[in-house]
């Protein structure tokens, strides 16, 4: 009998730990995400400001449309951010298709990720897939 109990204890600090450590780790990424976001050069648009931020825009928009659950998205986020980062004669900007259909069916995302970029309100080029740096500064020019 003390054995069952023991093992009981037991189970129970064991899932109270694991608990712990899943908090911790979701504290942790929560964090990194914000920070993330602070960070960065892309422009987080939305069908609210679509109209102001990229068909506006005085000067040329690179647009990321993207997933948080697609894995070639996660892949080329880091290039657009480089792009962001390094060029300033292009706004650019991401757009979450899955909050923002909308924007997906009338620019006929069909594949994420999407990189369009638009001139003078009116799409100048686009591509599909991950491509890289040189591929996206090729798109701007």
């Amino acid at each position: 009998m003390k054995n069952k109990v023991l093992i009981v204890i037991l189970i129970v600090i064991f899932v109270g730990i694991l608990l712990g450590i899943q908090q911790m780790l979701k504290t942790q990424n929560t964090d990194v995400a914000k920070e993330r976001e602070e960070n960065t050069m892309v422009l987080d648009v939305t069908s609210s400001n679509f109209e102001e931020e990229v068909l506006k825009n005085e000067k040329p928009v690179l647009v990321d449309f993207y997933a948080d659950w697609c894995g070639p998205c996660k892949m080329l986020s880091p290039i657009v951010e480089e792009v962001a980062k390094e060029i300033d004669s292009v706004k650019v900007c991401r757009i979450n298709i899955d909050e923002n259909e909308d924007l997906a069916v009338e620019y006929g995302i069909m594949s994420i990720p999407t990189l369009i970029v638009f001139k003078n309100g009116e799409v100048a080029n686009q591509t599909v897939g991950v491509v890289g740096k040189s591929d996206i500064l090729e798109m701007i020019k």
